[in-house]
């Protein structure tokens, strides 16, 4: 068995990726900290066609250099946008008619492994703070509230981490509805 090269793993371009449809996935970062998660988030929303980024309250945006270096170049491809208020955006949302779900241990979330996503639903994923989750106001405006499972003896994974867990859950999901 041999690696392939990049020049053979047929990606699309900048322009491609722009024409490309998306999968019916918004991104919510709520009060990120580490700009090297950012980053990430960027590059693992860009290999699954996410439709959009909201990057709210102290998260930063691009342009940086902490974000670029593990975003790399994927804040050119996937489309952002800064709000203040992450209720803002949730609201905005709502009234769009995207399901909103927070990615948090909460009473009554629904365990990731069970989450069933719905055909023709937009759905709209809020990752939260580093240290203290997602906003309290956030989790009791949300549809609905996802856990990740864990089995260990930590009670958290990483903020980029949880993003790609549940993008690739939600997309491989997705995939076997079309």
């Amino acid at each position: 068995m041999r690696k392939l090269k990049n020049s053979e793993l047929d990606r699309l371009d900048v322009s491609e990726f722009k024409e490309a449809k998306k999968s019916p996935i918004i991104i919510i970062l709520d009060n990120i900290r580490s700009l090297n998660n950012i980053g990430s988030v960027f590059r693992t929303s860009d290999a699954f066609l996410i439709e959009k980024i909201y990057l709210c309250g102290i998260t930063a945006q691009p342009p940086h250099n902490d974000i670029r270096k593990t975003a790399l170049g994927s804040t050119e491809t996937v489309d952002w946008e800064y709000a203040e208020n992450t209720i803002d955006v949730v609201t905005d949302l709502k009234n769009e008619g995207v399901k909103i779900c927070a990615i948090e241990q909460a009473e009554h979330a629904t365990m990731l492994d069970t989450f069933q996503p719905q055909p023709n639903t937009k759905y709209a994923f809020v990752f939260g703070n580093e240290v203290k989750g997602v906003a309290q106001d956030v989790v009791t405006a949300s549809d609905e509230v996802i856990e990740i499972p864990q089995f260990g003896t930590k009670h958290s994974l990483n903020i980029s981490v949880s993003t790609g867990v549940v993008i690739w859950d939600v997309f491989s999901k997705l995939k076997k509805l079309i």
